[in-house]
């Protein structure tokens, strides 16, 4: 087999192909017992059909178009080894002339992988953040521990504050006629909250329990009610008492309740060093992102637009899942959002861009450390992801072999191989 390669742009190369006569021949033959054995011909045995009756029978046509199937796939493979390409995107293909037993000339228009120019990637000088926690930060997350251990208390004679829960009756009106799901009976309000319209809270300071107030809001422009969408209303609102929390004191009894520590100096002791350790972390990574960052802003690459798209549509996929893991389909967000699928893809092609080069960078430094993935490596992933989703690593390893994963968890591990050495090499500024 004859191969051609013509790099048409920074990215798009053709292939000419040329398949000799004989292997032509070879797929026409594989292509006939192919679909003797899918086609039932009366006066035959299925697969038994002379090849003439079969092509009188569904034209010369099929016959070729399966021919051509049979020998593309394996011929464009091949090609691809020979210029030792990595496609990106689907092939573009013009057929020649296809005769049993005669050479065949095909073109094949691919998008492939490009090549980072590597720039420094070691001994960067990054510096890494300072991790450090305050005292005020201390007292704010002890006031939020104090704040979850509050209760709500029903205050005689109580003015309704910003932060109080007001159960309240309303009715609603819109020139004079209620309306569906205008009413409600004892709903607890929390005042500040902005579950009501806005502008229907704030009306509520300043009333006292046992009164009634008459609330006049409009309805949102882009209320999901299209119905009440810019409609101004009244709401008659009965105020039949007010709850305000009642915060425990912060003491030694405090301490103990909370998580059994003797005094409260111990319990801040111990949320400041649980913050401490967590900013660490926040630290770590984000000096780690930074150097691999670096290293991957100092190598040159331009990326095909297939590459963005592709990505793009992943992240959105990924996105899609972890709606659903909460309980809400792709569809209802875009509704909510005001978004099509387009726009949505087009709002993550900047990180796509970035995540796509990144990984490309990385797998070009794994090249240039000869970097390899070992089984030992293999084995070592798949028992941490058996040990994070509490699976036998068995099970583990024939879900990755069943969703045709191996390949994708080799390069995952190879590029973190790659930012490994960027790390390792790096100097704190």
């Amino acid at each position: 087999m004859k191969v051609t390669a013509e790099k048409i742009d920074k990215h798009q190369v053709a292939l000419a192909i040329e398949v000799p006569g004989e292997e032509v021949a070879k797929s026409f033959q594989k292509a006939y017992q192919r679909l003797a054995n899918k086609v039932n011909i009366p006066g035959f045995r299925k697969g038994k059909a002379p090849r003439k009756i079969l092509e009188m029978r569904l034209g010369a046509d099929v016959l070729k178009e399966e021919a051509f199937e049979v020998l593309a796939g394996p011929a464009y493979q091949e090609a691809l080894k020979q210029e030792k390409l990595e496609p990106v995107s689907r092939p573009e293909v013009e057929v020649g002339d296809l005769e049993d037993g005669q050479p065949l000339s095909f073109k094949v228009t691919v998008t492939v992988k490009p090549t980072p120019v590597l720039g420094e990637y070691k001994g960067l000088v990054v510096e890494k953040p300072v991790a450090e926690v305050t005292e005020a930060e201390v007292e704010s997350s002890l006031n939020t521990m104090r704040d979850r251990q509050a209760q709500m208390v029903v205050v005689e004679d109580a003015t309704i504050e910003k932060g109080d829960f007001a159960v309240i009756d309303f009715a609603g009106t819109i020139d004079g006629v209620p309306f569906s799901g205008g009413e409600g009976k004892g709903y607890p309000l929390e005042i500040g909250s902005g579950s009501f319209i806005p502008g229907f809270e704030e009306q509520l300071i300043g009333v006292k329990t046992g009164e009634k107030k008459v609330v006049s809001v409009s309805f949102p422009e882009d209320y999901h009610v299209k119905e009440l969408a810019g409609k101004a209303s009244e709401f008659a609102v009965t105020v039949h008492e007010v709850k305000r929390k009642q915060l425990p004191e912060l003491n030694d009894d405090f301490a103990k309740e909370v998580g059994s520590f003797e005094t409260l100096e111990d319990l801040k002791a111990d949320i400041k060093a649980k913050m401490l350790n967590a900013a660490e972390e926040r630290a770590k990574n984000e000096y780690e992102r930074a150097v691999v960052k670096k290293a991957v802003d100092n190598a040159t690459l331009e990326l095909p637009e297939v590459m963005i798209d592709d990505r793009a549509a992943k992240i959105v996929e990924d996105f899609a899942y972890n709606l659903e893991s909460r309980g809400m389909k792709l569809d209802m967000y875009l509704q909510y959002t005001k978004k099509t699928l387009s726009e949505l893809k087009d709002s993550y092609r900047e990180i796509a861009a970035e995540q796509v080069k990144a990984d490309l960078v990385m797998e070009e430094i794994a090249k240039e450390e000869n970097l390899e993935v070992t089984e030992a490596d293999i084995n070592a992933e798949l028992e941490s992801l058996a040990a994070q989703y509490n699976m036998p690593v068995q099970d583990v390893r024939r879900t990755l072999v069943e969703h045709g994963n191996v390949d994708v968890l080799k390069g995952n591990l190879l590029r973190r191989k790659a930012s490994q050495v960027v790390l390792e090499s790096a100097v704190n500024a």
